[in-house]
């Protein structure tokens, strides 16, 4: 089982699940922890092979296998099924938004609603020649040149640095062998957003963007206007991709007047 931490509100029976990106963890959720432990009880996880969910060498199956959206998120729902919960609010940030809707396709009873931060619903031209350069890149270059050139072109502006310096410092916690098994969903990326575009979920669904996300908050328009019924979007100014790191009181506020809407 992947590693999880739970800040408990014993006033509440209500659950809000975090789930990270790629290279990241759960640490960075620290600005969120007190505001939102103060309505609901919270979740945090580190996806396999990020921060302390390190390959379990006595398990039977110790993450060998080639990674797939659909067994990440197999690994979080075991997590909340080990403690219980039937059903949580889901916060994602980046990457982590694509786990979440991966989910909610396999059990949208365990989603309350979704709420996307950096959502990536389209990988646009630069997106798409970033990972062709990743691929061409994966087997010869250290992983941190590759994570750094992908953090520096997804958050490039000087206000974006605190972000970007927190995800590599936490993607050094990676092996390489870890950074190109997650480097290889990208092969199967493109038909599933295509899908997520495509099919609207009858689940309430707050996408959070940076207005200076440039590479991903021109799809997660299209997609708002078309999934209308349960979708909303706030984008946040002078705010890239990591929106609760670089603007943590603006994505805090937000996020809870659209979850208290629950209770």
């Amino acid at each position: 089982m992947i590693n999880y931490t739970v800040y408990k509100n014993e006033s509440s029976d209500q659950w809000v699940t975090f789930v990270h990106g790629a290279g990241g963890s759960s640490s960075i959720w620290f600005k969120q922890i007190r505001d939102f432990q103060k309505h609901f009880n919270v979740l945090l996880l580190d996806l396999r092979g990020h921060g302390n969910s390190k390959q379990p060498t006595s398990f039977k199956n110790p993450f060998q296998k080639k990674y797939t959206f659909q067994s990440i998120a197999t690994d979080v729902v075991e997590v909340i099924d080990h403690l219980k919960i039937e059903s949580s609010h889901f916060v994602g940030i980046s990457l982590g938004t694509i786990i979440i809707r991966q989910l909610a396709e396999m059990h949208p009873e365990r989603v309350k609603s979704m709420i996307m931060g950096g959502a990536i619903l389209k990988m646009n031209f630069r997106s798409q020649i970033l990972m062709r350069v990743g691929n061409v890149f994966k087997y010869v270059l250290p992983y941190l040149v590759l994570y750094r050139l992908f953090a520096f072109i997804i958050m490039p502006k000087a206000n974006h640095k605190h972000s970007r310096l927190l995800f590599i410092n936490e993607a050094k916690k990676l092996y390489q062998k870890e950074f190109i098994k997650w480097f290889k969903l990208t092969a199967e990326i493109n038909p599933v957003l295509k899908w997520f575009r495509q099919v609207e979920l009858n689940i309430p669904t707050f996408y959070i963007m940076g207005e200076e996300d440039y590479m991903f908050l021109p799809s997660v328009r299209k997609v708002v206007e078309s999934h209308y019924r349960t979708a909303k979007l706030f984008v946040v100014e002078k705010c890239g991709h990591v929106v609760n790191v670089e603007q943590a009181s603006v994505f805090n506020d937000q996020v809870l007047n659209f979850l208290m809407g629950f209770k």
